[in-house]
């Protein structure tokens, strides 16, 4: 595994879980940025292993299609994305939201830990197989 690649996974999987202990302290907002950042850091993980030119972006749908284009699947679906990418901006600025009335919630929370947690076995098993 590359060296930028560690780097990448270190820094996802320290805002994971610094995700899990915010919301084990109901502070939902930090939560659900930190779950963005390790999600995007994930991906981005992923680019840096295959070579890819990693995007300035955000945007969780945009590197899941840079990625699919190169031929490389992780398992997130496509209301998993949409989700992850709701929260980015709310979670960091107290702006309009995509979703209705956006507030943090302990279930909301609960449901993106989990994708990240699940999107982190499936790039595992994808560096696991080399590049």
């Amino acid at each position: 595994m590359k060296e930028q690649t560690k780097t990448w996974l270190k820094y996802a999987d320290e805002n994971l879980r610094s995700a899990k202990i915010l919301l084990e302290s109901d502070l939902f907002n930090p939560c659900l940025q930190n779950v963005q950042q390790a999600v995007e850091k994930m991906l981005k993980a992923l680019l840096a292993e295959w070579g890819i030119k990693i995007k300035k972006t955000h945007s969780i749908n945009e590197l899941v299609a840079i990625l699919n284009e190169t031929g490389l699947r992780v398992d997130i679906e496509e209301d998993e994305r949409d989700l992850i990418d709701s929260i980015y901006l709310p979670s960091k600025y107290p702006v309009g939201s995509v979703l209705p009335d956006f507030e943090p919630d302990v279930q909301t929370c609960k449901q993106c830990v989990a994708i990240a947690d699940r999107l982190r076995g499936s790039i595992q098993a994808l560096l696991s197989q080399g590049n």
